[in-house]
C-alpha cells in the first residue's frame, strides 16, 4: 500500500512541476514589455511556419543606418494558415519585400519581439493577436 501511494504522490508532482513552466510559457508580458508598443518597418528575411510559435524575421534599418534583424513571435502555423498566409504560392509572404510589425519589444533589450499586426506592403494589416497581456 505504501508503494502505491508513493507512485501517487510522485505522478502528483510530476504534473505539478509541469503544470508551472507551461503557465510560465503563455505569460508573454514577461518577455515583452506590453506597455511600450512599436513600429517596426523593413524587409521580410524569413517567416518560419512552425510550431507552438511561428518567426517572423526582418531585417531593420536603425536611425544610424546599421541594419539588425529582428526576430517576431507570432502564433502557430496553424493559425497562419487559417488566417490566410502560406509557406508559398498564393499567401505567402515575399522575402525582400517590405513590411511594418506592430507590436511589443523584448524587455531584454535584445532585438526581438512579439507580432501584433502584420502590415504588407500594400498596405492591408492582418491582426494575429488581440488580446490583453493580463489574460483579461
Amino acid at each position: 500500500m505504501i508503494r502505491k501511494s508513493s507512485w501517487i504522490l510522485l505522478a502528483c508532482a510530476g504534473l505539478l512541476v509541469a503544470a508551472v513552466p507551461v503557465a510560465a510559457h503563455h505569460a508573454i508580458a514577461a518577455q515583452y514589455d506590453m506597455d511600450k508598443a512599436g513600429e517596426w518597418t523593413g524587409k521580410l528575411v524569413k517567416m518560419e511556419f512552425i510550431n507552438p510559435h511561428s518567426m517572423l524575421h526582418l531585417e531593420v534599418t536603425g536611425p544610424d543606418g546599421k541594419a539588425t534583424e529582428w526576430v517576431f513571435q507570432t502564433t502557430n502555423a496553424g493559425t497562419l494558415r487559417t488566417r490566410g498566409l502560406a509557406r508559398t504560392g498564393p499567401g505567402s509572404l515575399e522575402p525582400g519585400a517590405k513590411y511594418t510589425v506592430k507590436g511589443f519589444a523584448a524587455r531584454n533589450g535584445n532585438p526581438m519581439g512579439f507580432l501584433r499586426v502584420l502590415v504588407f506592403p500594400d498596405g492591408k494589416e492582418l491582426t494575429f493577436w488581440f488580446g490583453d497581456p493580463n489574460g483579461n
